[in-house]
């Protein structure tokens, strides 16, 4: 089961999918293999990247290889390692061409994908990126089970070809619009990398060996030193993507990933103060501000001024289990939604910032326009999701069959209702009191649950209410109401996968899902079947969506400048060191010359 230091690890980048985290023993992953230089050559300080980061309980020191699951995960430096064949700018909208020079649909019916690769693309070996890597890449999670895109390639992919040493196509037995975005192009945690087919095809089972320093990789840097105190990597001077134009020449030599797991966050934001670090995990609010006090030389993504992040794609909600009485009742759901007060929030949390919510998916550009479109705005004023009327709330419980006992608290057949929220400290400290406030004062039995089994509490469906977040859409809100489409509604008692706590099942909203499923998120008639699922969701209160999500990172100018800001998007990325596109943030910084 998880561990508390697992689920601080897992949720540092606060938009992580939480896992539960077993032994290498138990799972079949290799053991930890240190990485040891013969000799570490010296990097002086002002060329050298220091990054405070909280390595997971989960991950094999040693393991650089994509396919080995569980154990390697890209948000410890391997983002530095493996490149997609494109990145995403999610503040730009828009495709930031990588491995690959273009991607692109062939057909009207979104069944046909040609990839036109970088001729200038090469591994560190030397050895060039060409189709054959690409076909490698692709058929391995068609045919291997434990990689994060099997599914995907299984049921929707009918061939890969390769037509020539640069250029692939990839057929597809249904229309698969998406697949180009949520699958083959990398942003936040999501996407493929693509994988070296003359290593790993020489491997007795690719999803097995390690990695280490001896697997080649197309990115800018080199596995230096790693084990479970720190990684190193030093930069390489052959990297192909500087020669193809691809970007400028990086100017950090060096980057040093420091575990701060089992470290004080206030020690850790001392460090930053004393310029030791140059950037860390995402922070609090009250951190964060008091960082800035004390060093003028660091930033947060909104300069000095409140609130300090910028949108990540895990707005957060209140999840109940449907399948489970009294919440299985859309009445009591909407109770609970109506007793919510999103605009006391913004101002009590975030100094008056519009970062309440009532979207299961964050409002960046693309998802704003359809949140703004003629037919979502109908459903909004039809369903007014925002509403906080803890009289009407009242009205639905006694609706329901409850009345108020002595206490003031709504019982039925001598029992409250169980509303303890299941929720992370280190993330949820500020939100989860004041929401478990909001509950009492509006006759709801709530507190806040903090402690090791809240996660496993969620998984198992259990009474109460969960915080957590939807990681799911980033560009059309397909994946967010998708998570709650019938086929995966699970059973009480069992696991019913992240992001999925809700078991909410209704043949009306699947329908809708299936029909736009086919369509392009331009789609006229996409948007209108969007709209009315979303619709559904906020008639059926199938979560009660409380918070967009906000990485609160702190940026060290002492040493390293251009650190992305909303003034200074960059390449429209997030400004996460740890997501995928962390790569992009990294070889973009400029030394300050101190």
């Amino acid at each position: 089961m998880v561990k508390n230091t697992a689920i601080a690890a897992a949720v540092v980048s606060l938009g992580l999918v939480l896992v539960p985290v077993t032994s290498h023993a138990q799972t079949g992953a290799p053991p930890p293999t240190e990485i040891v230089p013969d000799a570490l050559a010296e990097v002086p300080r002002n060329q050298t990247l220091n990054l405070a980061w909280g390595v997971s309980a989960s991950s094999s020191v040693g393991t650089t290889n994509p396919w080995v699951l569980p154990g390697y995960t890209h948000q410890e430096g391997n983002n530095l390692l493996f490149e997609p064949l494109m990145y995403f700018g999610i503040y730009t909208n828009e495709f930031i061409p990588w491995l690959a020079d273009s991607m692109e649909y062939t057909n009207d019916e979104f069944t046909a994908l040609e990839i036109k690769l970088n001729p200038l693309a090469k591994w560190s070996d030397g050895e060039p990126v060409t189709a054959d890597d690409v076909v490698y890449t692709f058929e391995g999670q068609r045919q291997y089970e434990t990689l994060p895109y099997h599914t995907q390639f299984a049921d929707l992919v009918d061939t890969i070809t390769k037509k020539d040493d640069l250029t692939v196509e990839v057929t597809f037995s249904q229309p698969a619009p998406r697949f180009k975005f949520e699958v083959l192009t990398e942003k936040f945690d999501t996407g493929i990398p693509i994988v070296p087919e003359h290593y790993l095809s020489q491997q007795d089972d690719p999803t097995k060996t390690p990695g280490l320093d001896d697997m080649p990789h197309s990115g800018p840097f080199d596995v230096v030193a790693w084990n479970a105190n720190q990684k190193i990597l030093d930069l390489r001077d052959d990297w192909w993507a500087v020669e193809a134009g691809r970007i400028e020449q990086p100017q950090v030599e060096r980057v040093v990933i420091v575990n701060i797991l089992n470290q004080p966050i206030d020690t850790v934001a001392q460090r930053l103060v004393n310029n030791e670090f140059d950037s860390s995990v995402d922070m609090r609010a009250q951190i964060i501000g008091n960082i800035l006090q004390q060093n003028p030389d660091i930033q947060s993504w909104t300069g000095t001024e409140s609130p300090y992040g910028y949108l990540d794609w895990w707005p957060n909600s209140l999840w109940m289990n449907t399948q489970l009485e009294p919440y299985s009742d859309p009445r009591i759901r909407k109770a609970v939604s109506l007793a919510v007060n999103r605009d006391l929030i913004n101002e009590i949390l975030y100094e008056g910032a519009e970062i309440a919510t009532v979207y299961p998916f964050p409002l960046y550009p693309n998802l704003q326009a359809f949140a703004d479109s003629p037919e979502v705005k109908a459903e909004e004023e039809k369903y007014n999701p925002w509403t906080y009327d803890p009289e009407q709330s009242a009205a639905l419980m006694e609706e329901a069959g409850f009345t108020r006992d002595g206490d003031g608290l709504w019982t039925k057949d001598g029992e409250t209702l169980d509303a303890t929220i299941q929720a992370f400290e280190s993330i949820h400290g500020d939100i989860a009191p004041i929401l478990a406030e909001m509950l009492r004062q509006a006759g709801f039995d709530s507190n806040v649950n903090f402690g090791t089994d809240a996660y496993q509490n969620m998984v198992d469906g259990k009474a109460g209410f969960y915080l957590f977040g939807h990681g799911a859409s980033l560009f059309d809100p397909y994946e967010a109401l998708n998570l709650f489409h019938g086929k995966y509604s699970s059973t009480i008692g069992s696991s019913a996968g992240n992001n999925r706590f809700s078991r909410y099942s209704n043949p009306e909203f699947d329908a809708l899902l299936d029909e736009i499923a086919p369509l392009d998120s331009q789609d006229p008639a996409f948007i209108a079947g969007a709209a009315k699922a979303l619709g559904i969701y906020w008639r059926d209160t199938i979560d009660v969506p409380v918070i967009q999500w906000l990485h609160r990172i702190p940026y060290n100018n002492h040493y390293w400048t251009n650190w992305p800001s909303a003034d200074n998007p960059g390449m429209g990325t997030n400004g996460a060191f740890w997501a995928h596109t962390g790569m992009l943030v990294i070889t973009g910084l400029q030394a300050s010359g101190k």
